[in-house]
């Protein structure tokens, strides 16, 4: 056999194994609606968790209205928020905004599964953080920590101011 066709032998087999990775690749790969499944069903879970803990985090502290996030473009979720006004002879009259908002972001074009949270304690925002992993690689267990220590965070750190 000369080299020529052994060349040639070698780029079709090449070819042939390109061509059966990218069958597989296509196998594996899910499509969008099945993505979008996907997110809708860890979506439900985390969301009855944030709401869990934002109840029992508005329970500690009198004052504290918890309301659902369900909004398509912030994502679904909840909030507790609370208006104080402190009087002092320095400053006068003013009011103070507490807040604590959790939500899971809606699908997209990424395929991610994203949790955000930004809180805000008498009228300084303390944190804003995003938690996300790729839907095919979501570790469930990981988002309901993140909003255990999230809601955890900020009973602390409203403890310490208000």
């Amino acid at each position: 056999m000369e080299f020529q066709e052994r060349l040639q032998k070698a780029i079709e087999r090449g070819s042939r194994t390109r061509d059966e990775r990218t069958r597989e690749k296509q196998a594996k790969a899910l499509s969008v609606e099945e993505l979008r499944r996907l997110h809708s069903e860890f979506r439900l879970p985390l969301s009855e968790r944030i709401e869990f803990c934002l109840k029992q985090l508005a329970a500690q502290f009198p004052g504290f209205e918890y309301a659902g996030v369900l909004d398509d473009e912030r994502g679904w979720g909840g909030s507790i928020s609370r208006d104080d006004v402190e009087i002092t002879r320095a400053h006068g009259r003013r009011k103070l905004f507490s807040r604590l908002e959790m939500t899971v972001r809606p699908f997209g074009s990424h395929h991610v599964l994203d949790l955000a949270a930004k809180g805000t304690v008498r009228n300084k925002e303390i944190f804003n953080r995003n938690h996300f992993q790729r839907l095919t690689e979501v570790d469930l267990d990981s988002f309901m920590e993140m909003i255990d220590i999230w809601s955890l965070e900020y009973a602390e750190l409203y403890a310490a101011k208000g």
